[in-house]
This record gives C-alpha cells, sequence and structure tokens, in this order.
C-alpha cells in the first residue's frame, strides 16, 4: 500500500480576508474558517488559507498545486455570469468574481490532477458551475435552508438519492445550513447523491475524479469536531487512493 505524506497538508480557499463593506458577514465567515482550522490542526496537519479574491487564478492554482488536500468555502453568491444569469434576482447581495473565477480554475485543475477536493456550500455551487451547471438564484424565504433571525443558520436532514453511491459521505447525521441559492441544472460529470425534504440538491460527486460538494457547513463550530473531521479523514483516503492507482499505472 502507498503510504500517506507525513504531515498531509490542506490548502483552503476563501474569497477575501476582509470585507468593509460587509463587516458582520465577514465576522460570520471567520468562525467557519476556525472550524476549519481547527479540524485540520486537530489532526495535526498543515492548514494555510488563500484568499482567492485578492491572489488571482494563477496564485491560486500555485497553491492548490503544493497541498495535498483542498477545500473551497462559503462566501457570497455565485457571479451569475458565469452561469449565464443576470444579477437582477431577489436578495441579489455583493459579487465576488475575481474569487469565483479563480476557485473556478482550481476545481477543474483539481479534476484534472485527481486531487481530493471539497466543495462547501458556495463551494459546491461554484463545482456546479465550473462544470457548465446553473443555479437557482432564490430559495422561498419559508424554505428549509436558512433562518431569517440574527442566527442565519437552521438544523436540517438529508437524504442518500436512491440507486447512487455517496462514497463514504455522513448522510443520517443532521446538518447546520444557511443558503438561498442551489443547484439547478447540473454539471457535466457530476451526480446528486443527497437531497434536502424538499429536493434541493445538497451533494454531489464526481463521477471520476475525488470532487465532493456539499451545500451544508460541516465546518461549523457546533458539527465540526464530527463532520469535517470525517470528511477530511476521506479525503486523506481518497487521496492515497489516487496515489495507490498512480503507482500501478507507473
Amino acid at each position: 500500500m502507498t503510504a500517506l505524506p507525513s504531515v498531509t497538508t490542506v490548502e483552503v480557499f476563501h474569497p477575501l480576508t476582509s470585507r468593509p463593506d460587509a463587516p458582520e458577514f465577514h465576522d460570520l465567515l471567520g468562525v467557519l474558517n476556525d472550524g476549519v482550522r481547527a479540524a485540520v490542526d486537530a489532526l495535526g496537519w498543515s492548514v494555510h488559507f488563500t484568499a482567492s479574491g485578492e491572489v488571482g487564478a494563477d496564485a491560486a492554482l500555485a497553491a492548490a498545486r503544493d497541498a495535498d488536500l483542498l477545500i473551497v468555502l462559503g462566501g457570497e453568491d455565485v457571479t451569475p455570469t458565469l452561469y449565464g444569469a443576470t444579477a437582477d434576482y431577489e436578495d441579489a447581495g455583493l459579487h465576488r468574481p475575481a474569487a469565483d473565477i479563480a476557485e473556478i480554475a482550481v476545481i477543474r485543475d483539481a479534476v484534472a490532477r485527481r486531487a481530493p477536493l471539497l466543495g462547501i456550500c458556495r463551494g459546491l455551487q461554484l463545482i456546479n458551475v465550473a462544470f457548465g451547471g446553473t443555479l437557482v438564484q432564490h430559495l422561498p424565504p419559508d424554505c428549509l435552508h436558512r433562518d431569517p433571525g440574527a442566527d442565519p443558520f437552521v438544523t436540517t436532514t438529508v437524504a442518500p438519492v436512491p440507486g447512487t453511491d455517496a462514497d463514504g459521505l455522513d448522510l443520517a447525521s443532521p446538518v447546520r445550513c444557511t443558503h438561498h441559492q442551489a443547484v439547478d441544472e447540473l454539471g457535466a460529470g457530476l451526480t446528486v447523491v443527497a437531497r434536502a425534504g424538499d429536493g434541493v440538491v445538497e451533494a454531489v460527486l464526481h463521477e471520476d475524479a475525488p470532487l465532493t460538494g456539499v451545500q451544508w457547513h460541516p465546518e461549523h463550530p457546533d458539527v465540526a469536531v464530527d463532520q469535517l473531521t470525517a470528511l477530511l479523514e476521506r479525503m486523506r483516503r481518497q487521496l492515497e487512493r489516487v496515489s495507490r492507482s498512480d503507482a500501478a499505472a507507473s
């Protein structure tokens, strides 16, 4: 069996290091980022964060290629022109096109290299857009996926799609989520493996590469110690499988 790296390196992509135009939202994302850092640190691995909207696609790609595992985090709505739509939808907020473009490049490159990548919330939506998919631009306010109150997160459940293989994803535990957009038309090469009770896509896998997208937030402090840790360990197993396959082919 091919040995795993002695210290697994994780590169985490997020849009920005500051948001003077949205300080409360930035603070919320900071809590989630801290959940990622804590989960990786607890495994004894190395973690680095790249602000994709500040460094651009070339630097983001270079950072991705230096790491073992990749994570694309949440943030603002995906830039609508990237999936052939306009910005005149209900509750349209700020967009970060430079971050979206850089992270789409990272996602496509990861698939080409078969590098394990996890997309969370917006990260799942970027995965879909990267392969030609589209998004539902606004879910109704009474949906299962967000709370209009001070704490926007809700606890919900997801269900596996019959006839699909979730490849070890935990689809039994309650999850924390907050989002008003969702996958609409599915991107090429992707399979939906979980949905919410209202049919909204909650998890996708790539048919050929170790690429996973989840619409919920496994890095939320209420669940990160269990859910994100399990996803990270699953990614390391994917890395081992790819390394073993590459060794057999050489």
